[in-house]
């Protein structure tokens, strides 16, 4: 079922996009346990299935379910726009043992059997020892199957946000909430984060069912994901406890922008007929900026020295090919309509 969160008056303003390395530990565990629905993906796959051998990752995977919500202890919203890991499973560790065990028993409770069986069991008879034993296995997925790429991610993250940025500071949430993903929507103050027809995961929170949960002021947080995968979309509306003043703000995870390239082998180069004509380097740029990047990110993308890339950059943007804006320290590149043409015809 959908979830609705209805913001109070003058909430949407509190819209915040954010970064966090949690939430993307948690995807790709997530994506790892079912690659058949992640074909595009299968050179990470094949490369992450090695570096996750080792790990006994069973506990997170039945926490999972495939309709119904994750603890919510696992993944809290981020505190700010750039989280650190550490701080992050520091959350985690502190979690409350009798909140851990009602989040834990929801969870399991979602799959028929779970909660009975002998590792649900064990999850559920010392929460305090299970929530120390997830933050470590956490942390050992994070060393193994993110952290080694994450200058990269993280590069493409930001690139992500500081584009959506500007939709939501030229058009407002209606515009900028319409392009995340087609299952999000917005309509006079209620955001709607609606079920995957695929039979995919599509919301999770504390309760499922068609009344809006209303916040309390701490508006909604956009966390761009490169694991949650283009055709998902998770929605998180947590419901405060009763005479609870903790904030918790809503929060949808989004697949980020320009992924594609992450997943795909390095091909033969660009288009032969585009490297005649503007060169090899310059050509390979001006293909590569499907979405718009960042000069490092192409960079760690393309393999190419930075500098380089820089070059390359500045004289397709003389040429009129290239555009560039900034967002705080960000430059993003995008294709003109004359690049766009051009690359496509080659």
């Amino acid at each position: 079922m959908p979830i609705h969160i209805r913001f109070a008056d003058g909430d949407p303003l509190r819209c915040r996009f954010a970064v966090s390395p949690l939430w993307e530990v948690r995807e790709a565990v997530r994506m790892l346990g079912r690659p058949l629905r992640h074909g595009s993906r299968l050179p990470w796959l094949r490369r992450m299935g090695t570096a996750a051998a080792g790990l006994d990752l069973r506990a997170l995977r039945l926490l999972m379910p495939e309709r119904g919500p994750v603890p919510a202890f696992l993944c809290p919203p981020p505190g700010g726009p750039f989280s650190v890991i550490d701080d992050e499973l520091a959350q985690v560790r502190a979690t409350d043992p009798e909140r851990a065990y009602a989040d834990l028993a929801r969870s399991l409770s979602a799959t028929p059997g779970a909660a009975a069986g002998p590792l649900g069991r064990t999850l559920l008879e010392d929460p305090g020892r299970t929530v120390r034993e997830l933050a470590d296995l956490l942390e050992l997925a994070w060393r193994a199957l993110v952290s080694p790429d994450w200058p990269s991610l993280r590069s493409l993250l930001e690139a992500d946000i500081a584009f959506h940025s500007l939709r939501l500071a030229d058009g407002g949430p209606e515009r900028l909430i319409g392009e995340l993903h087609p299952r999000v929507s917005w309509s006079r103050g209620t955001l709607t984060v609606r079920d995957g027809r695929d039979g995919t995961e599509g919301t999770e929170g504390r309760s499922y069912g068609e009344e809006p949960r209303i916040t309390g002021g701490e508006g909604l947080v956009l966390v761009p994901s490169v694991f949650v995968g283009p055709d998902g979309v998770r929605g998180f509306a947590p419901e405060r406890e009763p005479g609870s003043t903790r904030p918790e703000a809503a929060t949808v995870v989004y697949a980020a922008r320009g992924t594609g390239g992450l997943w795909t082998e390095p091909g033969g180069g660009p288009p032969q007929a585009l490297a005649a004509l503007l060169g090899r380097g310059r050509a390979t740029v001006l293909a590569a900026l499907a979405e718009p990047a960042t000069t490092t990110a192409l960079a760690q993308r393309l393999g190419l020295a930075p500098s380089s890339v820089s070059a390359h950059l500045s004289t397709l943007r003389g040429a009129g090919l290239l555009t560039s804006y900034r967002f705080g320290h960000q430059v993003l590149y995008e294709r003109t309509p004359l690049g766009i043409a051009l690359a496509e015809a080659a």
